[in-house]
């Protein structure tokens, strides 16, 4: 019997080619996008999981007030581990880390290395990363450092590594042990490890100068929610007696669980880019919608091809078949056309994962396709979706009455219905898609075009580090005369992204928090600043900043942002020659307009800029970009001749400023491939279910034909009611797209508004790909000779 089953549901796909098609690649479309979508949040949900304390591990983030605005980051000082261990029974451990770059050699091998992490001896205690040779106690040693396979293979080929001396800088470290890479889906990566106490902040513990990732062990993962009601409790105390905070200042720490920080954090400072919660759940809408789409496609096909199956059906009746034998068969037949579907996504899922992974921005091996979860979901969703869409055409087929059939042949009044509404339904999708991926593009197009209050083009970003501090003034001055140059800048960060935090008060005790950015005299005309009060820093600044003779003569030159003025109670000119405190006395020499010094997530809060050759990190050149190239390779060889010990490398400014928005890039790419498929399937859908209903009015336009109808008139006569039905898709589209739209926007500070052309962009955008795809059956039913249709018929 079941043979039999799987013989006509071939026959029928043999008999109804066209259909098939669209059926056939509906599912495989929608089913790769489940499967691909599918692995990709599977590796998402999995970060940081692969610890076997997972459940107990939390990273601690700090919350300060001291005036302007509350400030949330994922850093802390270095006393917050070691104090909660001393002062919390739940709290059974901690680390602290910090990632650095530096400067690694062996023999005559020489590479600047991004991924340096320095941690307390605990590290590997709390956290799952495997030693594959040699013991952790290299952590206890600051002499010591511990290195990746990967990175052992690159100094080393195949010797073993195990004390070896491997030079960061200066100083000499012996290998004593090589772990196995960090997982892909691990927050902490790291290439190298060496004892926290070779920083020089591990001499002293301090709540403030928060530059290091803390993370707590637990005794009880349940314990979460007392302990930090007691942090709270005992952090109100400290910020009065030991910290001495007034008023409404404050200085208080929360937990973030280990597992929830990948998809749920967004604070600033975290040692890997964070994913994003919402991006999974638009993921998994748009993954579904496309499979919605295909299964719709199905059920149409299946109701409108079921006029021609009204001989079989009723010579099964007549033979003896039961309801539930029709039933069976036609669910039969919709899980086979499924299964093929299957097994094509399967390998299309091969086929395209390479251009998946550039498009998400994921590594994600084969392997993950052959995952038992995966294999799993993809058979249940493969046979749910056979049910699924095989259920209402079965239900129909099989409950037609024999006599319904003899009397009058087989059709249905309620079939038209249904399928005008899962018509409807189909461009309901697509309309909102393409909506959400303009509103998208647009956001985007916002972000790199704004004026950000400084010009990041053409900006050539070079590493500095305290070694190199020596040697700036004179490799600013040789760059300065390259041709093509147009200035020469230092500064602790990058303007894009500033994340030191401090705090500044006025001589009359008012005290804000501020982000803070120590530069260079050369760096507000280099990088194209606007001052809106005062003058640029100068040579009489720099002298201010003197050090020698124990710092007696040092005084700061302050430069204040519009905001960090304001929140002063400062209008721009009034802040002019006004004292501040930072540690030391200074007093501001301008304000600068407000700048985009953080993502468009922020608002521009509080900046404070001031003259500083220490902190020096970055180099910043910007070149008139006529001939980059020569510039570049001009830079390079000055580098190579001044900074022998350091290899040449850089970046453009706005590389990296674009990648600030990598996640936003990724959803647009996702939203722009799926609306183009949910487009494509719509319409397939619409081109079947036209071509059909023009097979049944075959008749009907070959008498109006005769009695004098024109082409237009035959075209409009089949057209308009598909059209109409995009037109009512628009509509009940764009309301829902406008929300979910609007709630994306919502975390940008600085966002587009939703136009309404989008929404008649989007509606005639869609009306005319349907019209374009109607029309080529609606032309050849109104081409084709009457005479032949009629004496056929």
């Amino acid at each position: 019997m079941i043979k039999n089953y799987f013989k006509i549901a071939w026959r029928n796909l043999k008999k109804n080619r066209l259909y098939a098609f669209v059926n056939i690649i509906g599912l495989t479309i929608g089913i790769v996008s489940c499967l691909l979508i599918g692995i990709y949040i599977k590796d998402e949900l999995s970060y940081d999981r692969f610890n076997d304390n997972a459940d107990r591990i939390v990273r601690v983030t700090m919350d300060y007030f001291q005036g302007g605005a509350p400030q949330k980051i994922a850093v802390t000082g270095t006393k917050v581990g070691p104090q909660f261990k001393r002062m919390f029974p739940a709290v059974s451990d901690f680390v602290r880390i910090e990632k650095r770059s530096g400067i690694m050699s062996y023999n005559n091998r020489v590479f600047d290395e991004q991924a340096i992490l320095y941690a307390d001896p605990s590290f590997f205690k709390i956290f799952s990363y495997k030693l594959l040779n040699g013991d952790a106690s290299g952590l206890s040693v600051p002499e010591k450092i511990i290195v990746t396979q990967s990175a052992a293979k690159k100094y080393f080929d195949a010797e073993n590594p195990i004390g070896k001396i491997l030079k960061i800088g200066t100083k000499n470290f012996m290998v004593s042990a090589v772990a196995a890479d960090a997982p892909s889906n691990s927050q902490i990566k790291f290439d190298f490890i060496t004892s926290f106490n070779n920083l020089d902040a591990s001499k002293q513990e301090k709540w403030w100068e928060a530059n290091y990732i803390t993370y707590l062990l637990l005794k009880n993962g349940t314990q979460l929610e007392p302990l930090q009601k007691q942090v709270n409790v005992y952090m109100n105390r400290v910020s009065r007696s030991e910290l001495k905070m007034e008023g409404s200042q404050y200085l208080t720490y929360h937990f973030e669980p280990l597992t929830s920080v990948h998809l749920h954090s967004n604070l600033p400072d975290a040692p890997e880019p964070n994913g994003s919660v919402t991006y999974i759940y638009i993921m998994i809408v748009v993954a579904v919608l496309i499979l919605i789409i295909a299964c719709v496609n199905y059920v149409n096909l299946s109701i409108a091809q079921s006029a021609g199956r009204g001989a079989e059906i009723g010579i099964r009746k007549v033979m003896g078949a039961a309801k539930g034998q029709l039933f069976r068969q036609f669910i039969g037949e919709s899980v086979f056309v499924t299964a093929i579907g299957v097994i094509l996504a399967i390998g299309f899922a091969f086929l395209l994962l390479p251009s998946f992974n550039q498009l998400a921005g994921k590594t994600l091996q084969f392997s993950a396709l052959l995952d038992p979860v995966i294999i799993g979901c993809i058979i249940l969703l493969g046979v749910g979706i056979g049910f699924a869409a095989g259920a209402y055409p079965a239900l129909l087929l099989s409950g037609v009455k024999l006599a319904k059939i003899l009397k009058s042949g087989f059709s249905f009044t309620s079939g038209q219905g249904v399928r005008r509404s899962l018509i409807v339904f189909q461009f309901v999708i697509s309309i909102f898609l393409i909506i959400t991926t303009v509103v998208i593009l647009q956001q985007l197009s916002f972000i790199r075009n704004k004026d950000i209050g400084y010009n990041k083009s053409n900006v050539v970003v070079l590493p500095i580090n305290w070694q190199i501090l020596p040697k700036v003034k004179g490799l600013k001055n040789e760059i300065a005369n390259i041709p093509g140059v147009k200035g020469v800048a230092t500064a602790n960060s990058e303007p894009i992204n500033v994340g030191w935090g401090d705090g500044i008060t006025t001589a009359d005790g008012k005290a804000i928090s501020v982000n803070a950015l120590p530069m260079d005299e050369d760096f507000i005309k280099t990088m194209q600043l606007k001052i809106i009060a005062g003058t640029d820093y100068n040579q009489t600044d720099v002298l201010q900043i003197d050090t020698t003779n124990g710092g007696k003569n040092f005084q700061y030159s302050f430069m204040l942002n519009e905001t960090a003025a304001k929140a002063l109670g400062w209008t721009p000119q009034q802040a002019i020659g006004k004292q501040l405190s930072k540690g030391s006395l200074g007093r501001v020499k301008a304000v600068v307009k407000d700048f985009n010094f953080k993502s468009f997530h922020d608002p521009i809060g509080p900046l404070l800029i001031f003259l500083d050759h220490f902190q020096t990190q970055k180099m910043f050149v910007r070149i008139d970009g006529q001939n980059t190239v020569a510039a570049i390779q001009h830079i390079e060889q000055i580098w190579k001749s001044r900074v022998p010990e350091r290899p040449f490398s850089y970046k453009f400014l706005d590389d990296d400023y674009d990648a600030m928005y990598r996640s936003e890039q990724r959803t647009a790419g996702v939203f722009t491939t799926f609306s183009a498929l949910a487009i494509m399937l719509a319409c397939l859908g619409l081109f079947a279910v036209t071509a059909y209903a023009v097979v049944q009015r075959t008749k009907e336009i070959g008498i109006r034909k005769v009695l004098g109808a024109t082409i237009p008139n035959i075209i409009t006569l089949i057209s308009k009611d598909f059209l109409g039905l995009v037109v009512i898709a628009t509509i009940i589209a764009s309301p829902i797209a406008w929300f979910m739209a609007h709630s994306w926007l919502e975390d940008f500070a600085y966002r587009v508004n939703i136009q309404w052309w989008i929404f008649i962009v989007a509606g005639a955008a869609s009306l005319l790909v349907a019209a374009i795809t109607v029309s080529i059956q609606a032309i050849k039913a109104a081409l084709a000779n009457p005479v032949k249709s009629l004496k056929s018929e």
